[in-house]
């Protein structure tokens, strides 16, 4: 499963900054991750200094 943002996101942009897929990109109100091509790494949610992104359910 695809790695999701939560609401905690303060748009910051860390995470899309390493993803090797550019598979995050800024929403409305916070950063989305395309499930499409996310590659389920990790590099998003290590990087997240609000502990905001969560492996997908």
């Amino acid at each position: 499963m695809a790695y999701v943002i939560t609401d905690e996101c303060v748009s910051c942009g860390s995470c899309a900054d390493v993803c090797p897929n550019d598979a995050i990109t800024e929403g409305d109100d916070k950063y989305v991750i395309n499930a499409d091509e996310c590659v389920d790494c990790g590099s998003c949610a290590d990087e997240c200094p609000n502990e905001a992104i969560k492996a997908g359910e």
